[in-house]
């Protein structure tokens, strides 16, 4: 399990359509904004860990390079990772890794992606296996409404009470973002404007599904010893679990996903909880799509199987509810895909550590943060805790 290490300062910048900032000042604006939380400088970290989505998104090859002096990087060792939707967790994983093996005291994690500077979703419509599932797979939204009918389907679930489940995660994220002021897409939304909306791939709508955003978010990790000494109340890292599945689509199953509950039972246990329900104050569930973090509730423990839609129409999971899910507004809302997973991981530190603004959840000691991506083969999780 290693030393316990900390996460002692995140920054984010403002995720939106940034066309007045380059890529590389983009990534700047976000590491910048994470030492001034962390109140230390780049001589401080003894490595640096990048990531964006597979290269061809940017348009740009080898990237952390490329990236180097905004990352403040130069001279010191640095690691890149890119799994698709997953890579922010991963990101977050090996800068873990780095100090909880001895290798680093302290490690700069950063993500980022410049959606509005290239064609995601031609990039996208090239991830899933060419021969077969490229035909009718065309990208995430078409990868993710299959999962979602799969899972209706499975647990023989009224469509109207999922429709109706979907719309309000969409219509609570949607307003959740207005109190984000890193948040990309704020929008009132009603039940019926969500279930009007346009048909993407059915059963996914228009507001059922992420947009594409620009932005960067970094995290450093720390040491005990240094956490102690820099910050007066960290958010340590109380569990970790990453899993991974078959590359094609049809070899797993994605109902009972078990990259996914393996992902969760790995930081459960090693977090030392049983229950998560009950001894979860927040989550930040990647959700690019809303049928997905219905799912996500069920695997992740939250709920049994087929009742996630339920308990989402009693509240359980909006602000205020037994287990807040994603009170940032969640990937829903903000999605530059490279950093998103990281910024789960940032804003579950920001809650623990009672620094979320008007988005905090009151009392948050403990939070979850997961990312999922590849194409759904990759599920990521760390839990987060205000006390050693």
């Amino acid at each position: 399990m290693g030393r316990p290490v900390a996460i002692i300062g995140v920054g984010q910048t403002k995720h939106g359509n940034r066309s007045e900032i380059t890529y590389p000042d983009l990534v700047r604006e976000g590491v910048q904004a994470t030492f001034e939380d962390a109140g230390v400088g780049p001589d401080d970290v003894d490595g640096v860990v990048f990531g964006t989505m597979p290269s061809m998104m940017e348009g740009v090859a080898l990237t952390h390079f490329y990236f180097a002096d905004a990352l403040q990087a130069v001279g010191k060792p640095i690691l890149k990772s890119e799994t698709c939707g997953s890579t922010g967790m991963s990101l977050a994983l090996t800068g873990y890794y780095w100090v909880a093996s001895g290798m680093a005291d302290m490690v700069l994690v950063v993500g980022s992606e410049k959606m509005h500077e290239g064609d995601s979703q031609a990039t996208m419509t090239t991830v899933a296996e060419p021969f077969y599932l490229r035909y009718f797979i065309s990208g995430a939204p078409g990868v993710f409404s299959l999962q979602s009918k799969l899972w209706v389907d499975r647990y023989g679930l009224s469509e109207e009470l999922v429709r109706d489940a979907a719309a309000k995660i969409s219509v609570d994220h949607h307003n959740d973002a207005f109190d984000n002021p890193f948040a990309h897409i704020k929008k009132k939304l009603t039940m019926d404007d969500v279930k009007n909306s346009k048909v993407v791939v059915y059963p996914s709508r228009l507001w059922d599904i992420c947009p594409n955003s620009d932005g960067a978010c970094g995290v450093i990790f720390a040491s005990e010893e240094k956490a102690k000494k820099i910050c007066q109340n960290p958010a340590w890292v109380k569990g970790v679990g990453y899993s991974g599945e078959e590359y094609w689509f049809d070899d797993s199953d994605k109902v009972v996903w078990k990259s996914a509950i393996d992902a969760a039972k790995q930081a459960y246990e090693m977090a030392g909880i049983t229950n998560p329900i009950e001894e979860l104050d927040v989550a930040e569930i990647y959700n690019p799509f809303t049928y997905v973090e219905l799912l996500h509730y069920e695997c992740f423990g939250f709920c049994d199987f087929g009742k996630a839609s339920d308990l989402t129409l009693k509240g359980t999971f909006a602000r205020g509810g037994k287990l807040p899910c994603d009170p940032s507004g969640g990937v829903l809302c903000t999605n530059p895909i490279g950093a998103s997973g990281l910024i789960r991981v940032a804003e579950a530190a920001m809650q623990v550590t009672g620094k979320a603004g008007d988005h905090q959840i009151e009392g948050a000691k403990l939070g979850f943060a997961h990312a999922m991506g590849g194409v759904s083969q990759f599920n990521g999780v760390m839990i987060l805790g205000s006390q050693l």
